[in-house]
This record gives C-alpha cells, structure tokens and sequence, in this order.
C-alpha cells in the first residue's frame, strides 16, 4: 500500500503537491473547472495542517514560445483562490530567483502555483523528458511530495517520478480514490463485468482489448475502433476511419473472443463530419463509399443494452460516436441514459466519455469518474504506472 498525505506531518513544512489543473480555457475563461475542483481536498487539507503548499501543474500542449500565451496557469489560480477560498500566490515562471524568493517567503497555511510545467518543454523537454537536473531543481524547493495527478500518472514527468525519486513522498486523495475504485473494478469486480471500449484508434487500445478479453465478461466496442474490425471482416466501410496497422490484430482477437466481443450491428452514417452532412441509418455491412460511419444505430444501443442490464461492473473508455455534432450524439447519449439507471458499479475512464457524460447532465449518476484517460486504459491494460510505481509503500 502506497503512502499518502495523511501519513507525514506537514505542519510548517514545504510540500509540492503536484495536482492536474490541465483544464479547457477558451479566451482566458475556464470552460469546465471539474479537474481543479478534484484538487482542492488535497491541498486544503495541506493548508489545514499547516503546511507551506507549493503546487505544480501541466496545462494543454506546449512546443514553442507562441503556446504559452493561450496556456498559462494563471486563470486557474484565480478559480483554485476561488474554491479554496484563500490567496493562491502565482508565480508566472518555472524556476529562478521569482520562484525562489516566493517559496522562501511562505508563510504556513500559504499556497503558491508556479507556472505551467509545460514550460519547460521548449528547450528539449525538460518536463515530459523527466530531465534529472528539473527534477533535482523543483524537488529542491520542499520537504515532502505528493502526487495527487492522477491525469498524468501513466507517464514519467520532472514533476512527478523525478521529484518523487528525490524527496519522502506519498498520494493525494484524488489518486488514491482512482487507484481504490479503478484496481477494485479490474482486479475484483463483480460480476459479469463488461467493459465498453470507443474511441478512434485500435493501435492506441491493443494491449487494453488483449486484457479486457481476459478479465471482463462482455468487451463492447463502438466508435472509430469498430471500423476497422469491419475491414477485417471484409464489410465495406466506405470513408470510416480505418487502422489499416491492426486489421490482423482484430481478426485474430475477435476469432479468438466472439463469445466475448460485441460489435455494432447498425451504423449512423454521414459524408463529412459536419453539423449539416446527409445521415443514413445502415447495417454494418453496408456503408456507402462515399459515407463515414459517425455513430452506433438503435438496433447496436438495444444489444448494448440487453449485456449491460445484467452488469454489475462496467468500465467506460472512449465515446461510440462524434459525440460533438447532434446528429451522432445518439449512441453515446443513450448510453449514459442506460449506465445511469443501472444497479451496479460504473466507472466512467476520463478523457471524452468523461466530457461527454458531463455535457450530457450524467456527471452525478456514476459511481466514479476517472480524471485520467490515458492512465485508466494503462490500468485497463494490467500495466503499474510510472507515477505511482515510484511512490515509497508504507
């Protein structure tokens, strides 16, 4: 068992609480503020006890000094201030004497964000990289670490496994609630247990699909991934988007799992992904050459249905349609609709099916949604994650 907040004592000491406040910001407003609301317990508590808080934080993608005007941190220490209901100090830097002489000058119960990780990315990223002369630098500015991103726990950053190598650390109750709830659902579900895959690219959820074929009772797959078990069928699929890489890796799994493997049987279909594109409802074998298929059909959500009624566990990674545009919204809507009334454990796995769960009014009807896509699926997958590998066991 991993060591947490609750195992240090914090009073009067400086401690990097490293959180996810990668949130949407469209001119300079927050457009959902869900990843700094899940912050906050974590860094009051360490505010309550007394510590001298230093947060840190990636925000979008950042690869040259043009990015960093549309993502810097600092509209979120305003709404962090705002929800913790106390100053939040930023600091519009990563490292030097503006850092420095901000940490020094903490008093205990204070809270300073220093500026997008990210930031340092530009000179050959030194934060996605887990360069060891930032990490050296950042675990240099406190006396304990806590690792409360469960968003980027599947990968090996300065700011996470390089201050974590360094100095005494733990959990945040965030990730420590996704650990318990996510491990609890894969490694001892009750059962049946189905898992529900979307998304584009089946190259991305290779190893997801091989170890959901073992551990879950039903794998239904909707999305951009269906099309390209089409292909490997033979059906014609038109424009879909198709992972000409995997279509052996589909006909083998699927001949290996079909008690397992549920498919779409009808398919929402346009000729461009466009708000006003012609749709056709057509079974899965025949999608025009000219069309894309865009959603799952009524007769696929009523399959879907009939497997999920029984469920008691049900893990959600990845929308079934381009949820974006109304006219393919349907299957993923009707299915928050159905794991919303279910008596049984459903996780929602972050990333777009978390997005669309919320857009479409469901954002308090799961057991538990995930902040972390990418580290979900690599705990889909059976993988340890670099982030929570390297926190010291109690």
């Amino acid at each position: 068992m991993k060591k947490t907040i609750v195992d240090y004592n914090l009073s009067n000491k400086k401690v990097i609480i490293r959180c996810d406040l990668n949130v949407p910001i469209e001119n300079g407003v927050i457009t959902d503020d869900n990843r700094i609301v899940q912050s906050v317990e974590t860094i009051k508590y360490a505010v309550d006890a007394g510590a001298k808080v230093i947060v840190l934080s990636h925000l979008g993608r950042v690869k040259n000094e043009e990015d960093k005007k549309d993502n810097t941190l600092l509209p979120v220490s305003k709404r962090l201030s705002e929800l913790l209901e106390l100053p939040v100090i930023f600091v519009p830097c990563t490292r030097g004497k503006k850092v420095q002489d901000a940490v020094n000058n903490m008093k205990s119960g204070e809270v300073v964000l220093l500026e997008n990780t990210r930031f340092e990315d530009i000179d050959g990223k030194k934060e996605s990289g887990n360069d060891e002369e930032l990490g050296k630098y950042w675990a240099s500015l406190g006396d304990i670490f806590i690792n409360d991103a469960f968003g980027t726990a599947h990968r090996a950053h300065a700011s996470n496994v390089g201050i974590a190598s360094i100095l005494p650390n733990g959990i945040g109750f965030l990730v420590k609630k996704e650990l318990d709830t996510l491990g609890e659902a894969i490694n001892n579900p009750n059962r049946p247990f189905v898992i529900i895959l979307g998304g584009k690219k089946v190259s991305d959820k290779i190893a997801v699909i091989e170890n959901a074929v073992k551990i879950a009772d039903y794998v239904l797959i909707g999305g951009g991934m269906s099309y390209t078990f089409f292909k490997a069928f033979g059906y014609e699929v038109g424009q879909s988007i198709v992972d000409n890489d995997s279509i052996e890796f589909c006909k083998r799994i699927y001949e290996e799992n079909k008690d397992k493997i549920i498919l779409p049987v009808d398919i929402v279909t346009g000729t461009a992904v466009v708000p006003n594109t012609t749709t056709r409802l057509t079974d899965s074998k025949n999608i025009g050459e000219n069309e894309m298929g865009l959603d799952i059909g009524v007769a696929t959500v009523n399959n879907f249905k009939k497997i999920l009624l029984n469920a008691k566990t049900v893990i959600w990674n990845g929308p079934v349609g381009v949820f974006e545009l109304e006219k393919f919204a349907n299957g993923t809507k009707k299915l928050c609709e159905i794991l919303a009334n279910l008596r049984a454990k459903v996780i929602i796995g972050g990333g777009d099916s978390a997005a669309a769960a919320i857009k479409f009014g469901y954002k308090e009807k799961f057991t538990h949604i995930s902040t972390g896509g990418g580290a979900s699926l690599e705990m889909l997958e059976g993988k340890e994650l670099p982030g929570i590998k390297v926190i010291s066991e109690k």
